[in-house]
C-alpha cells in the first residue's frame, strides 16, 4: 500500500506506480472508516485521477507555478471533485511578430500606412493559431472527456474539478483574500501540460492568477469630504460654482492645458470608460456635476453597456466614487462627445457558504472585457477607452500579462486609444519580490506598464506643476522597452547611471508616458462635492483630451488616432516638461532607510522620467499635430 507521505512525482515512486494494475491502484488508496467514507470520497477521487495520470506514463511540463500562496491569501478548503471550474486556454499566434509590426505600422505618424487601421478580420488572422495547434489542444481535451469551445486563439471549457486536476496535473483549492467579502476563489499553485502540448499553449487561466482581485481597486489615492453645497440648480453659465477646499475644477484644468476646441457630437466618435468591482456611476450625480460645472451639458445623458454580468445599481449605497470620477471628468473635458460606460462583472458569489462557496460568476474581468470588445465590429468600438484600475505587475502571471497586453494592442490596431492610470504607489508599495526570495525590488503596475496602453501619471500644483508623490512609474518586469520610447528612456537611464539598478530592469518598458493633474478633483458623490486624488483622476482627464483630438480628426475626414504613443513620443514640443517633485515609495525597506524620508523615489527631471513621463499636455500643440488645420477654438 502506498504511504500517504510518498511524493507522487519522479524517481522510483513513478516506476512503482506504473507497474500497478488499475485494481492495485484503487486498493492502494487510503480508505477512511465507513462512518467517514462520504467525507473523504472527494479526496480519494482526486488522488485517483493524479495517480492514473502518472500510471499512463505522461510526461508533463510545468506551465506556471507559484512558490507559495501569495501574500494576503489563504487556503480555506479543498475543492470537491464534482465542483465545476471554467477555464480559458490561450493559443499562440501562428504569426507571432506580425501583430506588433502591424500596430506600429498604422500608428507611426511617419509611416505611409498611418491611420489605416485593421479590421476585426485582419486582426483575428494575425493572432490566429495554426491548425496544428488548434487540433492538438482540442484533441487533448477530447481524450480527457472535455469538450472545448474554440474562438480563434481561445479555447474555453467547463468541467469538474476532478477532470481539471487530471488534465493539468494539479490540485485546485478554494482560496480567500484578506478583506474580500465576495467569497473564495478557485485557484492552484501550479499546473502542467503534456510536453508535446507545451508549444501549443500560451496559458490556461484562471489557475495561478491570484492577483488582487478584490483589491484591484481603482487608483484613487485620497477622498476629501465636504459639506453639501447649496443652490446647485441655480448655478448659471459664467457664474460661481460650488467649491471644496483646495479642489481643482474643470474650467481650471481646461485653462491649464489650453483646451479651447469645441467639437460637435457624433456617434462615430465615442469615448468610453470601464467600471469594475461593482463600481456604478450615478445619474443624479452626473446631472448635479453638469449643472454646477458644465451648464450647457445639464440635459445630457450617457449610455451604459452591461458586460459579463455587470450591473448599474443606482441605490445610494452602490454609488462608485471611481465611476463618478471617470464619468464626470470625461464629460468636463470632452463635452459634447457621446460617453459610454462599460460595467463589467467579475466577482464571486455575494453570500457564499463556508462549506460550499459555489461557482464563480466570472473571475477574470480583464480577459472577459477585452474579449468582449474584440468581438465587436470596428464601428461599434469606442475611439477612446479610459480605465483607472490596476495592480502590481508581479501579482499577475507573466503569460497572463502578456496575453492581456496583446489584446489591448489588438484594440489599438483597430483604432482605439487605450488609456490607463499608472497607479498610486510611486516606485512601489511593499517593494518585495514574490518569488520566494523576499528581496527588495520596485513594483511596476499592470496593465499600466503594458507597451500598448498610454499610461498616465500625476501632478499637482500649478505654476509650475510638480510630480505628485504617489504617481506610479518605473520599468516593466515583463515587457521590453518598445522602439517608440527607446531614445528618451535610454537618455534618462544614462543620466541616472547605476542608481537603483539592482531594483528594476533597465531593459523594461518605461512608464508612465504622460501625466496630468491628479490632486483634489471636485467630484459629486451622493449629492455631495468631494475632492478626489489619484491617477484615477488624471487618466480620464487625459482620455477626454484624446477624445477631442479624435473629434478634430473626424471633422476633417481623418480616422481616429488608435494607438497614440508613437505620435506622443514624436511630439516633444507638445508637453510641459515637469522638473520638480518626485514619486516616492518602498517605505520601510532597509536599502532606503538612509534616504530622505526613508523612501525610494523617482525624481521628475528634464526630459522623460518614470514619474511624469513626457510631461503634461499642451493641447494646442497636440491638436496641430493630430489634426492640422483645426483651430483650438
Amino acid at each position: 500500500m502506498l504511504d500517504r507521505g510518498t511524493p507522487f512525482h519522479g524517481g522510483q515512486t513513478s516506476d512503482y506506480i506504473t507497474s500497478l494494475s488499475p485494481s492495485d491502484l484503487l486498493s492502494s488508496l487510503p480508505v477512511a472508516p465507513q462512518s467517514n467514507q462520504t467525507r473523504h470520497q472527494s479526496t480519494i477521487t482526486i488522488m485517483l485521477w493524479s495517480v492514473l495520470l502518472l500510471a499512463a506514463g505522461a510526461s508533463a511540463h510545468v506551465k506556471s507555478s507559484l512558490p507559495s500562496v501569495p501574500s494576503g491569501w489563504k487556503k480555506v478548503r479543498a475543492a470537491s471533485a464534482d465542483e465545476s471550474v471554467s477555464l480559458k486556454i490561450a493559443l499562440p499566434a501562428h504569426q507571432a511578430d506580425a501583430l506588433e509590426t502591424a500596430i506600429l505600422r498604422v500608428s507611426d505618424p511617419n509611416h505611409h500606412e498611418y491611420g489605416m487601421h485593421l479590421s476585426s478580420e485582419e486582426v483575428r488572422s494575425l493572432v490566429a493559431p495554426s491548425d496544428e495547434t488548434t487540433d492538438a489542444v482540442t484533441s487533448w481535451l477530447n481524450r480527457n472527456g472535455i469538450k472545448g469551445k474554440v474562438d480563434n486563439d481561445w479555447v474555453s471549457f467547463t468541467t469538474s474539478v476532478a477532470k481539471a486536476n487530471n488534465l493539468l496535473n494539479t490540485t485546485f483549492d478554494w482560496y480567500q483574500q484578506d478583506g474580500d467579502k465576495t467569497g473564495p476563489k478557485l485557484r492552484t499553485l501550479q499546473y502542467s501540460v503534456p510536453d508535446e502540448l507545451d508549444a501549443h499553449v500560451d496559458m490556461i487561466q484562471p489557475t495561478t492568477r491570484f492577483g488582487k482581485l478584490a483589491a484591484k481597486a481603482s487608483t484613487i489615492f485620497e477622498i476629501f469630504d465636504e459639506p453639501e453645497p447649496k443652490n446647485i440648480a441655480n448655478v448659471k453659465v459664467g457664474g460661481d460654482h460650488p467649491t471644496c477646499t483646495g479642489c481643482i475644477y474643470p474650467d481650471e484644468i481646461r485653462s491649464l492645458y489650453n483646451i479651447k476646441y469645441k467639437p460637435s457630437a457624433s456617434d462615430k466618435n465615442t469615448i468610453a470608460f470601464a467600471s469594475y468591482l461593482e463600481q456604478y456611476s450615478n445619474y443624479d450625480d452626473f446631472t448635479s456635476f453638469a449643472k454646477a460645472f458644465i451648464p450647457d451639458a445639464a440635459d445630457r445623458n450617457y449610455t451604459v453597456k452591461l458586460v459579463k454580468g455587470g450591473l448599474h445599481d443606482q441605490s445610494p449605497d452602490k454609488i462608485g466614487v471611481e465611476a463618478n470620477l471617470d464619468l464626470q471628468y470625461i464629460l468636463a473635458i470632452s463635452n459634447p462627445i457621446p460617453i459610454r460606460e462599460y460595467s463589467i462583472g467579475g466577482r464571486g458569489p455575494l453570500v457564499p457558504s463556508a462549506n460550499q462557496p459555489g461557482p464563480e460568476i466570472s473571475n477574470e474581468p480583464y480577459l472577459d472585457f477585452f474579449q468582449y470588445l474584440l468581438s465587436l465590429k470596428n464601428s461599434e468600438l469606442p475611439a477612446t477607452l479610459s480605465t483607472s484600475y490596476g495592480e502590481e505587475e508581479q501579482s499577475v502571471p507573466r503569460e497572463y500579462a502578456l496575453k492581456v497586453c496583446s489584446m489591448i494592442g489588438q484594440l489599438g490596431a483597430r483604432g482605439v486609444s487605450v488609456i490607463f492610470s499608472s497607479g498610486d504607489s510611486g516606485p512601489g508599495d511593499a517593494c518585495i519580490r514574490n518569488d520566494g526570495t523576499n528581496s527588495t525590488y520596485f513594483e511596476p503596475t499592470f496593465p499600466g506598464a503594458c507597451p500598448w496602453v498610454t499610461s498616465v501619471g500625476g501632478t499637482y500644483q500649478t505654476g509650475p506643476e510638480k510630480a505628485v508623490d504617489f504617481s506610479s512609474g518605473g520599468f516593466s518586469m515583463y515587457h521590453k522597452r518598445p522602439v517608440y520610447q527607446e531614445r528618451v528612456v535610454k537618455k534618462y537611464l544614462d543620466k541616472i547611471g547605476d542608481t537603483y539598478s539592482d531594483f528594476f530592469d533597465e531593459q523594461g518598458r518605461g512608464f508612465p508616458d504622460v501625466s496630468a493633474q491628479a490632486s483634489r478633483y471636485a467630484v459629486y458623490v451622493d449629492g455631495r462635492l468631494v475632492g478626489v486624488s489619484g491617477t484615477s483622476a488624471s487618466a480620464p482627464m487625459f482620455a477626454g483630451l484624446v477624445a477631442l483630438l479624435n473629434a478634430a480628426r473626424k471633422s476633417h475626414g481623418l480616422p481616429s488616432l488608435g494607438f497614440i504613443n508613437p505620435l506622443l513620443y514624436a511630439s516633444k514640443d507638445a508637453f510641459t516638461d515637469i522638473v520638480g517633485g518626485a514619486g516616492t515609495g518602498c517605505r520601510g525597506r532597509p536599502e532606503f532607510a538612509g534616504d530622505v524620508g526613508g523612501t525610494a523615489k523617482w525624481n521628475a527631471t528634464e526630459g522623460w522620467d518614470p514619474v511624469t513621463g513626457l510631461g503634461t499636455p499642451k493641447f494646442d500643440k497636440l491638436l496641430a499635430l493630430a489634426a492640422p488645420g483645426v483651430k483650438n477654438a
